[in-house]
């Protein structure tokens, strides 16, 4: 790889998705194949890039990011903590189709070892599209990746003009290009015409700061999410998955995280006998989750202010350092 320090050197790292998607026409911006395009074919259709950075490619998958992988995770994240030990290369950005793109970008923000700028992006509407949103959601992200006040920001994304913290980012429209949000605490900042305006920080610990590594790792344990409603019948879910061999459960609750009556407590009678833990996150998309005295006596984990799929990867990284709830209980308000 050639790299010279008269411009920034940015490396883009393609996972697929929307942003490199084809439709059957122009108008189309549902019934479209993710992951159609190369990464490669996604820069010739941009030339300004080469104004704000030297460009270089690496395709690591072309899914639809629905199909997301642990596998790819690891490899994702590792080719990310190789590359940004060169100290030529000044910054990351990640295509990735926005279905998972919050729970990539939270696992890359607990186990990217450096504080170079990381930013995923992606579109919600297809390459092919008359108006397509990935061109320019690609060129806000490099811009972010090329600016020295960037470092040390950890992981972050990049959709609609707006930049968004890892860990507080999530998809909140399924098909709208504001589909991105950050609602317990609003965005970080933004860019116009590719210059960029920080204006907030994210004061939760992250990437250099984390104890957490996947360098050693070819596997992720198993963490999965059960889902509270009325009348609920879950139990038959909780024992499949723990048949399946899940070492955790994040229990997506109703309200501020409560569990209907016949599923909490089976899950007592679980952290009872067996060595499970449990977190109680929201399905409500914004707000803290707390626990009572009684149940944090019980052994219960308290989300905070993470949803399910982010306090899912907050468990799953937590089981590869420890197994003490106590100790799990205080990644959680840390991380």
């Amino acid at each position: 790889m050639s790299l010279n320090t008269f411009k920034p050197n940015i490396i883009i790292l393609a996972t697929g998705g929307t942003i490199a998607g084809e439709a059957k026409t122009k108008l189309q911006t549902t019934d479209y194949k993710s992951g159609s395009l190369s990464v490669e074919l996604l820069i010739k259709a941009i030339p300004q890039l080469q104004c704000i950075a030297n460009i270089h490619t690496k395709q690591i998958a072309n899914i639809d990011s629905a199909d997301m992988t642990d596998l790819i995770w690891l490899e994702l994240a590792k080719s990310i903590n190789s590359l940004l030990e060169d100290s030529k290369i000044d910054g990351i950005v990640v295509t990735h189709g926005t279905d998972t793109m919050e729970e990539t970008a939270y696992f890359l923000n607990l186990v990217i070892k450096s504080d170079k700028p990381v930013v995923l992006t992606g579109a919600m509407r297809p390459a092919t599209a008359m108006s397509a949103d990935g061109p320019k959601n690609l060129y806000n992200a490099i811009s972010l990746a090329s600016d020295k006040n960037a470092k040390g920001k950890g992981v972050m994304i990049v959709m609609n003009d707006k930049i968004h913290s890892a860990r507080e980012a999530t998809k909140m429209h399924t098909l709208n290009v504001e589909s991105f949000q950050s609602p317990n605490s609003g965005e970080m900042g933004y860019i116009v015409d590719g210059e960029v305006f920080l204006k907030a920080i994210n004061l939760k610990s992250h990437t250099l700061q984390t104890p957490f590594s996947i360098e050693n790792l070819d596997s992720l344990p198993k963490v999965d999410i059960v889902y509270t409603y009325s009348n609920d019948g879950s139990k038959v879910a909780i024992e499949a998955f723990l048949k399946a061999g899940s070492k955790g459960l994040v229990i997506a609750g109703s309200g501020a995280g409560s569990i209907h009556k016949n599923q909490k407590e089976y899950l007592i009678d679980l952290l009872k006998e067996k060595e499970l833990k449990v977190v109680k996150s929201s399905r409500v998309g914004s707000g803290m989750v707390l626990l009572s005295e009684e149940e944090n006596a019980q052994g219960f984990i308290a989300a905070s202010d993470l949803n399910p799929q982010k306090a899912r990867i907050l468990l799953i990284l937590s089981l590869t350092k420890t197994s003490d709830s106590r100790k799990i209980a205080e990644y959680f308000e840390r991380f």
